[in-house]
């Protein structure tokens, strides 16, 4: 058991909040939210008791897209200005060279970032599989959220098209159809889990439509659903991507999903920046989720999606912090920042709230990924909280309210402890599951192969 003592302020949800409470977790679920909380007499069993009097605890946060792989190939000076196609044809015989060393080390360090931001539970969007590349790449994988501790939810993705016919990479990192779908149907039967509080599942995700083709998206729509996982893509990034589907294929990207079989509840994009009014109103009509990553859209210069009108329209938006090349962090909590800054950009200082970043952050990313009981501080839900210590420098002057301190100010986004299903995985700011130190110079080693 752990208990969490005399919090000096929890989150709740994405908007309640409670002072000077306790948490108390039994195994891998909430157990009790309240003052002066204690073990029942006879429980037996140790308990860990933490003095949180310092901490704003808040529910994990969820990431709805990454690029784990990408975390080698941060700040490539040739691309620091490329807006996405140009940036995708030059890093793509880059990223041709990704070994074994390579998943499985970009995946610890990308994972690392997210749990030190408070983030509980990632996706991984890998749709890249190298021709020489051996190994079980979904395997790896799992053995880094495993070392870890983190709740994993990663994508078998997948790309059909390569230069030759029409598509953008080149031929080397690109798979038959025949290949996707048995290694989708593989994986599935490996690794998934649906159980409520799952550590591990899987989601199928072609990565674009223009670089799979038509009969692939059918195809892993059908065996998803014959299989019961969700479904991922990216789409409506950039307007390069709507004259691209306009010329290819006579329709917008949306258009070209539906007529995949490609929407629904079970479904999530990635992006949506460039969608029409029409378009939002389909979203919301089919209970579509949208993979909301501001930071990239920032960075590659894709536009601002049109969050404040998705959520009005009860669209389901979470948050991501997308591919690390496209980002250069996995920093959540700085994600969430620059989430609610963008908001305002077009809309106004009321054109995003705290509470709508906290709410993109938790429950609506648990919901893109299929989770119904994380994303709150709740009696029987899910362990899984972040601790942020607000009693330093930065936040002096902001704590008439706590939760959107940790947002607004702040020069230091790592959480004191991030706990996943009842266990530990950042205590006194440091991984509990791999030294840091050993993981920088592995990083930068795996980083130096592939770009030297």
């Amino acid at each position: 058991m752990l208990l969490l003592k005399n919090c000096y302020c929890i989150l709740t949800d994405w908007e309640h909040t409670l002072r000077s409470a306790d948490i108390l977790i039994r195994g891998n679920r909430i157990e009790k939210v309240g003052p002066d909380l204690s073990p029942a007499q006879g429980d037996g069993g140790d308990v860990e008791t933490l003095d949180c009097s310092r901490f704003l605890a808040v529910p994990g946060f969820v990431n709805t897209h990454h690029h784990f792989y990408q975390t080698l190939t941060r700040n490539l000076k040739p691309v620091q200005n490329a807006k996405l196609f140009d940036w995708l044809v030059y890093l793509y015989d880059v990223w041709s060279g990704l070994d074994e060393e390579g998943v499985l080390v970009s995946s610890l360090l990308a994972m690392a970032e997210l749990l030190k931001t408070g983030c509980t539970c990632s996706t991984d969007h890998h749709y890249l599989y190298p021709e020489h590349f051996s190994g079980d790449l979904t395997a790896l994988q799992f053995e880094a959220a495993e070392a870890l501790g983190m709740r994993f939810s990663p994508c078998r993705g997948s790309m059909s098209l390569s230069k030759k016919n029409g598509g953008l990479p080149p031929d080397s990192v690109v798979q038959t159809e025949e290949a996707i779908l048995r290694d989708s149907r593989r994986v599935i039967e490996t690794f998934h889990d649906p159980d409520e509080l799952s550590m591990r599942r899987i989601i199928l995700a072609p990565c674009s439509p223009f670089s799979v083709t038509p009969d692939l998206m059918r195809e892993s729509a059908g065996l998803a659903r014959s299989l019961s996982v969700r479904l991922h893509t990216h789409l409506a990034e950039t307007e390069d991507e709507n004259e691209y589907c306009l010329k290819r294929f006579g329709k917008r990207p949306l258009a070209l999903m539906e007529d995949y079989g490609f929407l629904g509840d079970d479904v999530s994009y990635a992006h949506g920046v460039h969608f029409t009014d029409e378009e939002l109103a389909l979203l919301a009509e089919t209970g579509t989720s949208i993979a909301h990553c501001p930071s990239s859209n920032m960075r590659l210069g894709s536009g601002i999606a049109r969050v404040r009108e998705m959520l009005d329209r009860r669209v389901n938006v979470g948050l991501a912090v997308d591919g690390s090349a496209s980002n250069d962090s996995s920093d959540f909590v700085g994600e969430m920042r620059n989430a609610l800054l963008l908001g305002r950009v077009v809309r106004g200082a009321d054109g995003m709230t705290v509470e709508d970043v906290y709410r993109m952050a938790t429950v609506n990313g648990a919901r893109l990924l299929g989770y119904s009981r994380i994303g709150k501080i709740a009696e029987g839900w899910g362990a899984d909280l972040a601790l942020f210590d607000l009693h330093r420098i930065e936040y002096a002057g902001s704590l008439s309210d706590p939760p959107a301190a940790l947002v607004f100010a702040g020069m230091n986004h790592g959480a004191a402890y991030t706990i996943v299903n009842g266990r530990v995985a950042v205590r006194e700011g440091r991984l509990t599951g791999m030294n840091e130190d050993d993981l920088f110079v592995r990083a930068n080693d795996a980083s130096a192969r592939l770009t030297g």
